[in-house]
């Protein structure tokens, strides 16, 4: 797995528990805004850290954290993901993953095999406006949506936004395909 960094304590990226947060590199949406470059362009990437050391790292931890957050980039284009959460699992750890929602047939098998405790996915634009962010089919965001709202997973969806390309009645249009689940809302650079 490409992992482009580790946070070793966090408080407030997986809710109610003390986590590390693990960053994969390569994204496959392109915002404008994103405060991740590093970990989504690949001339911008830097050497990647070992997978059996932030395991280890984990190991250490066991009595102090209580989650691992997987983030990036997005997770869900990393190839072997799925075995990494399960040797992160085996360490008991509970583990959170955010994603772009782009790789529905990977996220519907990861809560399949109960790999996946907590889900945060990012909604960037209503359906109309994706092409501004994701040349990919819109149908691959709908279908993430619908899979975390029906999986009794705890989960929330986001929309960092910038005033200069969404409106409000897109903000409510994007709640209105969240509901009834949480939806948070960020100005960048806010």
């Amino acid at each position: 797995m490409q992992i482009g960094g580790l946070q070793k304590l966090s408080l407030i990226d997986y809710p109610g528990k003390t986590a590390a947060v693990i960053f994969t590199q390569g994204c496959g949406m392109f915002c404008p805004y994103c405060h991740n470059p590093q970990l989504v362009y690949p001339e911008l990437f830097e050497k990647s850290l070992d997978e059996d050391e932030v395991l280890s790292f984990l190991k250490k931890r066991q009595s102090l954290l209580q989650g691992a957050v997987i983030t990036g980039g997005e997770p869900m284009i990393q190839r072997n993901l799925k075995d990494f959460i399960k040797r992160v699992k085996n360490l008991n750890y509970a583990v959170k993953l955010d994603t772009n929602g782009a790789e529905p047939e990977v996220l519907k098998s990861l809560i399949a095999e109960k790999l996946i405790d907590f889900i945060a996915m990012d909604i960037k634009a209503p359906f109309a406006k994706y092409n501004l962010f994701y040349k990919g089919s819109v149908k691959n965001i709908a279908d993430s949506i619908s899979i975390i709202k029906s999986s009794n997973i705890p989960h929330l969806f986001r929309t960092t936004y910038d005033k200069n390309i969404l409106t409000q009645t897109d903000l409510e249009d994007i709640k209105n395909l969240t509901a009834p689940s949480k939806h948070i809302t960020q100005e960048c650079g806010k």
